[in-house]
C-alpha cells in the first residue's frame, strides 16, 4: 500500500483517493526563464509519481501549469526589450522539449496564467462579495486575517502577526521568510502598461497569488486528491492557494500535500544572484545523456537535498550504463541449450516487482528501488550465464521490466 509523506499532517499516510480520477496538480515553471537542473528533479519525481499511480491502477487526471505573467516575467521582458509573450514563449518551447527528452510525461493542455484571467477575475469577484479581499488604491487584497486557519500548511505562527495593517504589493519576495500581511490578488494598470485586461473588476492584471486557485478551479475543480510542489512552496505561495479557494468554495483544497527538496550547487541553492544555476543543456554539453539525468535525479529520495556533483553524477551515469547493460543480456533471448531453472528463475523475476513495489510504497524511495532492482538483476544474470534461463522465463523477465520501467523511464 502506498505511504506518502503528507506536509500538512508531517507524517507519512496511506494514500487513499477522493475517488477517480486522482486529481493531482503540480507547480509548473514560471517561465520568465528557462528551467534549470532544480526544477526538472521537482517535475521528474512528480512524473515518477504520476506514473506510479497508475501503475498501481488508478486513472489520473494531471495538471501542470505555466507562470507567464507575473512580475518576474514583464520585468525580464522590459530589460531585454521584448514582448512579454516572446520571453515566455520561447521558455515555454524549451520546457516542453526538455521535458520530452527528459521522459517528463505532460499533460495534452498545459493552462497558463495568461489563459486563466478570466477564472481569475471570477475568483476575486467572489472574495470581494464574501468579504475576503478589498479593494485599496486600484489593486485589490487579501486580508489574511479573515481566514481561519490561515497558514496551517507552514504552521505558522499568528501571535507574531503586525498589530497595524501591512500590504504587500509584489508577487514574489526573495528569501524564505514571511509576509506578514495583506497579499495581492490584483495589480491595477495604466493605459501605458503592457500586460494587462479590461475586466469586469478594472483594468489590470491577476497576481501570482490568484493564478494559480485559476488554474486549478478551472481545470481540476476546487478540491484535489493531492498538490506537489518544491520546498519553497511552503513559504507564503501554497498556504496563499489555500486561503484563496477553500473562501470561494468551504472545501478542503487538497488531501495530500507533497514537497521536494532542492538541488544544491555547492551546498547553495541555485540562484541567479549567486550565478550557480545549471541547465540541463550544460549536463548534456558535459557528456550526459537525457537518461543519465533523470537517473542521477532520482538517485536520492525527492524530501532529500541533492548536492549536484559532476563527479558523483559520473559515477551514476556509469551506474546506470552497467544496469542497461544487463537488461539488454538478459532480455535479448536464452543462449543455445539453456534449460529453466523454474523455482530459483522465478523467485527472482518475482523480486523484479516485488522489491520495487517496497520501495515504491515507502513515500517514493527511487533510491532503494533501483538498488532492490539491481540486485535482483545481477541474480538473474548470473542464473543467465549459467544457463539457466529458458525462453520464457525471458518473456516474464522482459514483462517485469517494461512494467517497472513504465514507471521509471531509464531501464530501455
Amino acid at each position: 500500500m502506498l505511504e506518502l509523506y503528507n506536509t500538512m499532517t508531517r507524517r507519512k499516510e496511506l494514500f487513499r483517493p477522493i475517488g477517480s480520477p486522482v486529481r493531482m496538480f503540480t507547480c509548473g515553471p514560471s517561465i520568465y526563464s528557462a528551467p534549470h537542473v532544480g526544477n526538472y528533479r521537482t517535475f521528474i519525481w512528480e512524473d515518477v509519481l504520476q506514473r506510479y499511480l497508475e501503475y498501481l491502477g488508478h486513472d489520473v487526471r494531471r495538471v501542470i501549469n505555466l507562470t507567464d505573467i507575473e512580475d518576474k516575467a514583464i520585468e525580464e521582458a522590459l530589460g531585454r526589450g521584448m514582448p512579454v509573450g516572446e520571453l515566455t514563449g520561447g521558455n515555454a518551447e524549451r520546457f516542453v522539449a526538455e521535458a520530452g527528452r527528459l521522459r517528463i510525461k505532460l499533460p495534452e493542455r498545459i493552462p497558463r496564467a495568461s489563459t486563466s484571467v478570466e477564472q481569475a477575475v471570477h475568483l476575486i469577484g467572489q472574495l470581494l462579495d464574501k468579504g475576503y479581499a478589498y479593494r485599496h488604491e486600484g489593486d485589490i487584497f487579501f486580508d489574511p486575517l479573515k481566514f481561519e486557519g490561515f497558514g496551517k500548511l507552514f504552521r505558522l505562527d499568528m501571535s507574531k502577526w503586525p498589530k497595524t495593517k501591512k500590504r504587500f504589493k509584489q508577487d514574489t519576495y526573495n528569501g524564505r521568510r514571511w509576509n506578514l500581511g495583506d497579499f495581492i490578488l490584483w495589480h491595477s494598470c495604466g493605459d501605458d502598461d503592457s500586460v494587462c485586461w479590461n475586466t469586469e473588476i478594472g483594468r489590470g492584471r491577476p497576481s501570482w497569488n490568484i493564478q494559480d486557485p485559476a488554474m486549478i478551479s478551472e481545470s481540476l475543480g476546487y478540491s484535489l486528491d493531492i498538490f506537489c510542489g518544491g520546498i519553497d512552496n511552503i513559504y507564503r505561495h501554497h498556504d496563499y492557494n489555500i486561503a484563496v479557494m477553500e473562501s470561494v468554495s468551504g472545501l478542503e483544497l487538497a488531501r495530500y500535500w507533497i514537497h521536494g527538496e532542492h538541488v544544491l550547487v555547492g551546498g547553495k541553492k541555485m540562484s541567479k544572484s549567486i550565478g550557480n544555476i545549471v541547465y540541463p543543456g550544460d549536463m548534456v554539453d558535459g557528456g550526459f545523456s537525457w537518461e543519465q539525468i533523470r537517473f542521477y535525479l532520482l538517485s536520492r529520495q525527492h524530501r532529500k537535498r541533492l548536492n549536484l556533483d559532476m563527479d558523483k553524477a559520473a559515477e551514476q551515469g556509469a551506474r546506470l550504463t552497467d544496469l542497461r547493460q544487463m537488461v539488454s543480456e538478459l532480455v535479448s533471448g536464452p543462449r543455445p541449450g539453456e534449460t529453466a531453472r523454474k523455482e530459483t528463475v522465478e523467485s527472482f523475476i518475482d523480486s523484479l516487482t516485488v522489491s520495487f513495489e517496497e520501495a515504491m510504497n515507502n513515500d517514493l524511495d527511487t533510491p532503494s528501488a533501483v538498488a532492490g532492482l539491481s540486485r535482483a538483476l545481477a541474480e538473474l544474470l548470473g542464473i543467465h550465464k549459467a544457463g539457466g534461463i529458458g525462453r520464457e522465463h525471458t518473456r516474464m523477465i522482459e514483462e517485469r521490466l517494461r512494467k517497472v520501467d513504465s514507471v521509471l523511464q531509464f531501464l530501455f
